[in-house]
């Protein structure tokens, strides 16, 4: 997910300064990688660069002059073409817990590998518990729900993949020894 299609969904719905923006994306995304206001700003300068965004005027309340951003019509053109794009499955799993098990086979053994799957499964089980309070939470928005959704489903993979590396650490082990 590219920021500046993010940005630009945000600005779908009317002009908004660059501070504005991050609290809508804070505030849209609770649970997504945060963002530095940095980077909002500079997002905006590449969207402005390429057209895709136009500044809509200034404010000049209390503080510094800040300037609003519109879409502009190819930046409208650009957001419906990517919102219409399927994410094509990644094809390669970047799983930091498989390479962790394996070096743990390689350099300490069976019980150094199962050691350390049990303990990730009482990491990913508390994750899950934080993320069950957010979602019962009756103050969480509908958009921290669907977050928090997405987010128990992968823990909720990872922990069968879990059960599964636990159950063959002794294979895995034979396979990889010289």
């Amino acid at each position: 997910m590219a920021l500046g299609h993010v940005l630009l969904g945000l600005l779908a719905r009317g002009g908004r300064h660059g501070y504005d923006l991050k609290r809508q994306y804070d505030a849209r995304f609770p649970m997504a990688k945060p963002i530095a206001p940095a980077q909002v700003y500079a997002t905006l300068e590449r969207l402005l660069r390429d057209g895709l965004v136009a500044p809509g005027g200034t404010d000049r309340g209390g503080g510094p002059d800040r300037t609003s951003y519109e879409m502009t019509p190819a930046g409208r053109l650009e957001l419906d073409a990517w919102l219409a794009e399927v994410e094509a499955p990644t094809p390669f799993v970047s799983n930091p817990l498989a390479v962790k098990v394996t070096l743990a086979l390689l350099v300490a053994g069976d019980d150094a590998a199962a050691d350390y799957l049990q303990r990730q499964r009482a990491a990913h089980r508390e994750r899950m518990r934080e993320y069950t309070r957010v979602k019962t939470d009756p103050d969480t928005s509908l958009a921290g729900v669907l977050a928090a959704d997405y987010a128990l489903n992968h823990l909720d993979a990872d922990l069968r993949w879990i059960d599964t590396a636990l159950a063959r650490v002794a294979s895995l082990s034979e396979e990889l020894r010289p």
